[in-house]
């Protein structure tokens, strides 16, 4: 079974085919990174726009570059939330002209749903029950699949999401966007050793972990974000020109941050994994694609014997390739009872 997905829930126009769930035939993003890091954020309005002029001619090359045609797909797939309302609508409506006019049913698909089913990707047997680690931009959530189409929901953040806080604490540091490369390339600089674990501590470059010992599955990066901010201006850096010696305190924030993020997603994990005992741990969402993230869920992974899915890297960001893997789960679980075109409304 072939899928065309449309991913359009942000800053990225995706387009994919992706075969029975798992093997992806082409997929396709058109960024608009570049246009953006000029406002120094995702602009909304300028986001939709973009999305009208790429998602169409992006269809036309997956079909190219696929060697397929309308009669071999067998259905549309297209995120339908969350996301930002107006880029939503281009996907959604783009996948309803084609549904129309192929003839062919529309599922749709939650963001969330499709990050998590990235795992899923050149993965044709991954055992459930899953738990679910996804953490991008708006989201850091905790979910448990027991079968396909039973989902449920066990923590999730109380505020910021961490690639969200990844973003602000980059403007802090005069870093630039997006946010969770900028920081991870800084943090990257510093080579941390025990004397130098004690300087940080004995200048106060110390952050907390927030909820880390709490007993529940949630999360909250915004005081973290704040923390920062009262050792940005406790250090008297100077984004973006910098004085003499902001450089290295610039990298030395920076590690300690991330690595705060870090500890507390881990942990979380850890906790959820023991309580819930699942088969198999899924991440998903674009903070994944964060090195140190994804080494220490490795070696706990290893550690413990657990069964790891991670996505590779281009199926980390937003894409469509994860849309079409989670539309056929979706499908599947719904014993191949597609969606009509007109239910999404």
């Amino acid at each position: 079974m072939k899928i065309l997905a449309i991913e359009t829930s942000c800053d990225d126009t995706g387009v994919a085919i992706v075969e029975n769930g798992h093997r992806v035939l082409v997929n396709l993003v058109a960024s608009q990174e570049k246009l953006h890091a000029t406002f120094g954020g995702v602009v909304p309005e300028v986001a939709s726009r973009e999305h009208l002029k790429a998602v169409f001619p992006l269809i036309d090359l997956a079909l190219q570059k696929a060697k397929s045609t309308p009669k071999k797909i067998d259905a549309i797939a297209v995120t339908v939330g969350p996301g930002l309302l107006g880029s939503l609508l281009v996907g959604v409506n783009a996948a309803k002209v084609l549904g129309y006019l192929w003839g062919k049913p529309v599922v749709p698909v939650n963001h969330l749903m499709g990050h998590i089913y990235a795992g899923f990707i050149n993965r044709p047997k991954v055992g459930l029950p899953v738990l679910a680690l996804v953490v991008s931009g708006g989201h850091s959530e905790l979910v448990l699949i027991k079968k396909q189409g039973e989902y449920k929901y066990l923590g999730g953040t109380r505020d910021d999401a961490a690639g969200e806080a990844f973003d602000k604490v980059a403007r802090l540091l005069g870093l630039g966007y997006p946010g969770g490369p900028a920081v991870a390339a800084e943090a990257a600089k510093l080579q941390i050793t025990n004397d130098k674990l004690q300087m940080l501590r004995r200048r106060g470059i110390v952050l907390p972990r927030p909820m880390l010992g709490e007993d529940n599955l949630d999360f909250s990066f915004s005081g973290l974000k704040t923390a920062v901010a009262i050792v940005v201006a406790n250090s008297k850096l100077h984004p973006p020109a910098g004085g003499p010696n902001d450089n290295q305190v610039r990298a030395e924030i920076a590690h300690e941050f991330q690595s705060a993020v870090v500890d507390v997603l881990v942990g979380k994990l850890f906790r959820a994994v023991i309580q819930y005992q699942p088969k198999t741990i899924v991440l998903g969402g674009g903070v994944v694609a964060n090195r140190e993230l994804r080494k220490r869920v490795e070696e706990l992974a290893g550690k413990h014997n657990w069964r790891l899915a991670i996505p590779d890297f281009q199926y980390c960001t937003d894409n469509a390739a994860m849309v079409g893997a989670a539309a056929w789960h979706i499908g599947i679980s719904k014993n191949s009872q597609w969606y009509n075109v007109n239910v999404i409304s």
